[in-house]
């Protein structure tokens, strides 16, 4: 049996990354010449996918790429330990053969970890221990994340150090901005890139001239997929499993998603799970799997529907029947909205949470393509 080409959810690489050919282009020469770079977008926009992506391109030309989830590091501790595991694996490893030289790296520490060997497949696990002073603990990440500098200078490897979720980093610590930018500035030999769910946040951190890391890195900005970059993908996916699309069908399905890579990957996976091998795509299709869609969504809507404020609701209702501009009195009036000063802190909290977006032309619309027609439904 053929597999569905689409995915949603987890990361899209190989033959399942979506066109931005641009985009990996520029992000593999900035990292090969030791550029910092920050990646910015909404939810679901592919981040995570465009760097890991990148990453596989990177170690194709034998840059070494060490990545750290912030998320999965809730305590300096675990940062600790995360940081020690991806640098030995990713970074000394490659370099240095013997593992007991390439252990030797953390002897230094001034916090010492527990390693531990897995028995199935030989790998290590590091753990720092708690009820360490926190100066110590502070003065053995510096040390961690000096390290690749070190080893790229010694070996003459470009180095880069990957931070997924890196606007955790001032949950961890507010003073860790100025740390790990006091570090990093003296590090040309290493190429870091910061990547982040919480836009308003990554914003903050890198667009505030009173933080350590304003100015510090390239931003790249990811936006939609413009539909004549998406149509061919889709085609192409659909025909290697024997299957079609009606050229307005295709057409009508990225309006709908408006180039949102994970629901263009997602709407596109439930219609390929409504075609029979052989047959092409049609309206009537697209709108069956439109509605498995929106079934799949229904309890990631019912939550953001009972977290909103009546007046956030009000105006969700709004955007999803008609984008435009809320603070008009005109389009108030026309939606039953509150005052404009009612909206526009609905509007403020909305956004920050990336439920709606600002277009280029100045109209406010739902990000999640198919909260409108969820809406619809009650």
């Amino acid at each position: 049996m053929r597999e569905n080409p689409f995915r949603f959810g987890a990361l899209a690489l190989d033959e399942a990354f979506t066109d931005r050919e641009r985009e990996l282009a520029e992000l593999v020469s900035d990292v090969r010449n030791g550029q910092d770079v920050v990646i910015l977008g909404p939810r679901r926009y592919g981040k995570s996918s465009l760097v890991f992506r990148a990453i596989q391109e990177l170690l194709r030309r034998r840059v070494l790429v060490a990545y750290v989830d912030l998320m999965a590091a809730p305590t300096k501790e675990r940062l600790a330990a995360r940081l020690a595991k991806t640098i030995h694996e990713d970074v000394a490893t490659p370099l240095i053969r013997a593992r007991e030289r390439g252990l030797s790296l953390f002897r230094s520490l001034r916090v010492q970890p527990t390693i531990t060997v897995d028995p199935h497949d030989a790998s290590l696990s590091f753990t720092f221990g708690t009820g360490h002073d926190v100066a110590d603990v502070d003065a053995t990440i510096e040390a961690l994340l000096e390290l690749p500098a070190r080893l790229s200078a010694e070996r003459n490897r470009r180095v880069a150090l990957v931070f997924d979720e890196f606007q955790e980093i001032t949950d961890l610590d507010p003073h860790y901005p100025k740390l790990l930018r006091a570090v990093f500035q003296q590090q040309p030999e290493v190429a870091h890139v910061y990547l982040g769910s919480k836009r308003h946040l990554m914003r903050q951190i890198f667009n505030d001239e009173h933080e350590p890391f304003w100015r510090s890195a390239k931003q790249v900005e990811l936006g939609p997929i413009e539909p004549e970059r998406f149509a061919p993908f889709v085609r192409e996916r659909l025909a290697a499993t024997d299957r079609g699309i009606d050229e307005a069908t295709l057409e009508r399905l990225l309006e709908l998603t408006g180039g949102h890579p994970y629901a263009t990957q997602q709407l596109c996976y439930f219609l390929w799970e409504e075609l029979p091998e052989g047959f092409a795509a049609s309206d009537r299709d697209l709108d069956r799997a439109l509605e498995r869609v929106v079934d799949a969504e229904g309890a990631h809507f019912a939550l953001v529907w009972d977290e909103a404020t009546r007046n956030e609701r009000q105006l969700l209702v709004a955007l999803g029947r008609e984008p435009g501009s809320p603070y008009s009195v005109e389009y108030r009036r026309r939606h039953g909205l509150p005052s404009a000063s009612h909206v526009q802190r609905s509007l403020g909290s909305l956004t920050r949470r990336e439920l709606v977006r600002r277009d280029a032309d100045g109209l406010y619309r739902l990000a999640e393509p198919f909260l409108g027609r969820w809406l619809e439904r009650l």
